[in-house]
């Protein structure tokens, strides 16, 4: 590996702060995917105690995470200013890609978006025989149920989807599942009879951003909705996604 001079940082990590310059060469290490303090020290010419004390600095500012390895990876908070940037895009599309599901399907379409301990309603299309199992933009719900909860909570960091798991009705196991399978389902969470069906959206870095969830009444999506409309959520979602990324 090449070892490069904080020095003679050539743009874009010459902003004339010494400290930027390097935690931006840090930054541009971990694009390539995680790396161990060892690689970012050999790439970056850093000492190994700036380059620790950066990382973990960053790593407190949620810039920078970990892996199940160790190795530094690059961390939440920069998809989530992706999102914060991107996401009147994203909107924007919910506007139409979500009555165009509802119409569809025949059952209420909604986008989600994590906050904290809680998934927040920040759009939808509802049916008009949705009655009571209407859903206010702006409602908030809590993540301890749901398949929108186990979206929101499957792909999350290692520490946050286990403290999620201690407080929730689903296990790690159940995430794994939802993983694994690209989507989820739920039935009763809310309503005896309502059934809902759950996928991510996916943002800058295929960073889980929100999710899109179908839900109705099991005389219409059945009790196994992701066998009829499983495919027009998830390709609905990418649609959300391709917003939000661009």
């Amino acid at each position: 590996m090449t070892t490069v001079s904080c020095a003679d940082l050539p743009l874009p990590h010459d902003s004339g702060v010494g400290v930027l310059n390097k935690a931006s060469l840090l930054l541009s290490v971990l694009e390539e995917g995680p790396a161990s303090l060892s690689t970012i020290v050999v790439v970056t010419g850093l000492t190994r105690p700036t380059a620790h004390r950066l990382a973990q600095a960053m790593e407190r500012l949620r810039l920078v995470t970990r892996d199940t390895r160790g190795r530094f990876q690059l961390g939440p908070r920069l998809g989530e200013m992706a999102v914060v940037v991107h996401g009147d895009r994203m909107l924007a599309l919910a506007a139409s890609v979500l009555p165009e599901l509802r119409d569809r399907t025949g059952a209420g379409a909604r986008l989600y978006r994590r906050r904290e301990d809680l998934q927040l309603c920040v759009a939808g299309a509802e049916t008009s025989t949705a009655g009571r199992n209407t859903v206010p933009v702006g409602t908030a719900f809590s993540l301890r149920s749901g398949a929108v909860a186990q979206v929101l909570l499957a792909w999350e960091e290692p520490e946050v989807l286990y403290a999620g798991v201690t407080r929730a009705r689903f296990t790690a196991a159940a995430l794994t599942q939802v993983r694994r399978r690209g989507w989820a389902q739920s039935f009763g969470t809310w309503d005896t009879d309502v059934v809902t069906l759950a996928a991510p959206v996916r943002g800058p870095g295929g960073r889980v951003v929100a999710a899109l969830s179908l839900s109705g009444p099991a005389s219409v999506l059945t009790r196994e909705p992701s066998r009829e409309f499983g495919g027009a959520v998830i390709d609905a979602a990418l649609r959300l996604g391709e917003a939000s990324a661009g």
